[in-house]
């Protein structure tokens, strides 16, 4: 698995511009940008770990999720990609509305 190239699809699955991803996983434009530029090998645990908070998913989700991408339909994976993008108010709006 390259690390670099899924941190990217998660990036670009969500719209999210390189600044975005970094307002969201709490750590400096400057980082993000040499991270996808591969100007480092491989992020730190810390940032991997941020940046999987910001994606709303766990370090084991980032590594185990292609793997598990056979199980998912494709309108599943989409319901997925689409609930990922929404904010945090959305996301609870959303359940409330499963719920019912």
């Amino acid at each position: 698995m390259d690390i670099i190239e899924r941190i990217k699809e998660l990036r670009d699955a969500r719209g999210w511009s390189t600044n975005r991803l970094a307002l969201e996983a709490e750590l400096t434009q400057s980082t993000v940008s040499a991270l996808l530029n591969k100007e480092n090998a491989l992020p730190s645990l810390d940032t991997l770990s941020r940046l999987c908070d910001a994606f709303g998913m766990t370090l084991a989700q980032f590594f185990l999720e292609e793997e598990l991408s056979e199980l998912v339909t494709a309108q599943e994976k989409i319901l997925i990609e689409q609930y990922r993008k929404l904010p945090e108010k959305k996301k609870k709006a959303f359940l409330t509305l499963l719920d019912d």
